[in-house]
C-alpha cells in the first residue's frame, strides 16, 4: 500500500506559511497563496478532499466575514457602505470588459465574464487580513467590510442576471436558502443559550452551524448555484447572536480558531495550486495589461469616497479593496466549465486575481496601516 504524502506536505505548507507570516508580518493568507502557486507548478495537484475542504473553508470565511459586520454601524453608514462598495464593482468591471472586447478581441461572453470575474473585493482575503491587524475592532475595519459585501453582492448578481439560466433546482436552492436563514435567524439562539450545550468539549454550536453551511452547498451543487452569499448573509443576520453575551462571543472565537487552523489555509493553497505559470506566461502582455486595468479601476474607482469618509485610511482601503480573489474565482470557473471562456482566458483571469490578492494587501500593510487606536467599538 502505498503512502499518501500529500496531507503531509500540506500540513508543512500551513505550518511554514504561519512562521513566514509573523517573521515579515504579512496576512498568512498572502503566503498560504504564495506556497500554494509554487507548490502547483512543481506538480503536486491538489486531490478531491482538498477542493472539498478548500471550497468549505471558502464558505466558513465567508459566513465569519458575515458575522463580524456591525448591522449597527452598517445602517448608520449604508450611504458610506454603498458610495464606496458601488464603484468598487462597477469601475473594474466596465474597464476589463471594454478592454477585452473592444482591444482584445474577446468575444461578448468571455468579455462579460472577464468584467464580472475582476469586479469583485475578495472577501477572504480582507476578512482575514482584517483579523489578523485587529482592525475588525474599529470602526475602519467594520466599514471595509461592509463596502466589501455591496461589492460583492453587484458582482454576484451580475452574474447571476447575466448568465445563469434558472432551472427547478435554482428556484430550490434560492427557496432552501431562504427558509434556512430565516429559520435560523429566529430559532438559533435554542442552540447558543441552551445551558446544555454550553462550553461542551465536542463543540455543538460550531457543529450547528456547519451543518447550516454544508445545506447551502448541498442544495448550491444541486442548482448549479454557490453558497457564498446565502453563506454571507446567513453570516451577517446571525451576528446579534455572536453579539449579545460573552458566550457566544467566544463560540465566534473558537469556530475562527477551528476555520484558520486547518480549513482556510487548504483553500488558500488550492486556490494557489489552481494557477498555471507556464499559461499565463504565453498570455503575458494581456496578463499584465488586465492586472493593471483592475488595480487602477479599483483604486480609483474607491479613492475618492475612502478619502471623504475613511480620510485616514483612504489608501490602505483603496488598496485592500481592490484584491480579488473568491467571487472572482468563482465567475471563472463558471465561464470554463460553461464554454464561455477558454484554458487560457481562464488561467489568465485566475492569475490577475491572484496577483490582485498578493500586491495591494503587501503595499498596504507594509506602508498604509492606518492608527486605529481611537474608533475601536469592541
Amino acid at each position: 500500500m502505498r503512502a499518501d504524502y500529500i496531507p503531509l506536505i500540506v500540513g508543512l505548507l500551513v505550518f511554514i506559511s504561519s512562521l513566514i507570516s509573523l517573521k515579515i508580518g504579512l496576512s498568512v493568507a498572502i503566503i498560504e497563496i504564495v506556497l500554494g502557486v509554487i507548490a502547483g507548478n512543481i506538480g503536486m495537484m491538489p486531490e478531491d478532499w482538498m477542493l472539498y475542504l478548500a471550497g468549505f473553508g471558502g464558505i466558513v470565511l465567508t459566513f465569519l466575514a458575515g458575522a463580524e459586520i456591525d448591522t449597527k454601524l452598517m445602517k448608520e453608514r449604508l450611504k458610506e457602505s454603498l458610495l464606496i462598495g458601488i464603484p468598487s464593482f462597477l469601475t473594474p468591471f466596465i474597464a476589463a470588459f471594454l478592454y477585452t472586447y473592444y482591444i482584445a478581441g474577446w468575444g461578448i461572453s468571455a468579455s462579460l465574464i472577464a468584467g464580472i470575474t475582476l469586479s469583485e473585493t475578495s472577501i477572504a482575503v480582507v476578512y482575514s487580513v482584517l483579523v489578523e491587524t485587529n482592525l475588525l475592532r474599529t470602526k475602519t475595519g467594520k466599514l471595509i467590510l461592509a463596502a466589501t459585501f455591496v461589492t460583492n453582492t453587484g458582482t454576484a448578481l451580475l452574474l447571476s442576471i447575466l448568465f445563469i439560466k434558472p432551472t427547478i433546482y435554482t428556484i430550490l436552492f434560492i427557496t432552501i436558502s431562504i427558509v434556512v436563514i430565516i429559520l435560523a435567524t429566529q430559532f438559533s439562539h435554542y442552540v447558543f443559550d441552551n445551558p446544555r450545550l454550553k462550553n461542551k468539549v465536542i463543540e455543538p454550536e460550531i457543529k450547528y452551524i456547519f451543518l447550516l453551511l454544508l445545506v447551502f452547498i448541498y442544495f448550491a451543487n444541486l442548482g448549479d448555484g454557490h453558497a457564498i452569499l446565502p453563506a454571507f448573509v446567513l453570516g451577517l443576520l446571525m451576528s446579534r447572536h455572536f453579539t449579545e453575551t460573552s458566550e457566544t462571543k467566544v463560540v465566534k472565537n473558537r469556530l475562527r480558531t477551528v476555520a484558520f487552523a486547518i480549513i482556510t489555509p487548504v483553500f488558500f493553497i488550492v486556490v494557489g495550486m489552481k494557477v498555471s505559470l507556464s499559461l499565463i506566461l504565453s498570455a503575458s502582455g494581456i496578463f499584465i495589461i488586465l492586472l493593471i486595468i483592475k488595480q487602477t479601476a479599483k483604486f480609483l474607482g474607491i479613492y475618492f469616497f475612502a478619502k471623504k469618509y475613511i480620510p485616514h485610511g483612504k489608501v490602505y482601503t483603496s488598496l485592500l479593496l481592490s484584491t480579488g480573489l473568491t467571487f472572482g474565482l468563482i465567475a471563472a470557473i463558471f465561464g470554463l466549465h460553461s464554454g464561455f471562456i477558454d484554458q487560457v482566458q481562464y488561467s489568465v483571469l485566475t492569475g490577475v486575481l491572484i496577483a490582485s490578492s498578493i500586491i495591494p494587501t503587501f503595499i498596504a500593510q507594509k506602508w498604509f496601516m492606518p492608527v486605529h487606536t481611537e474608533d475601536v467599538v469592541e
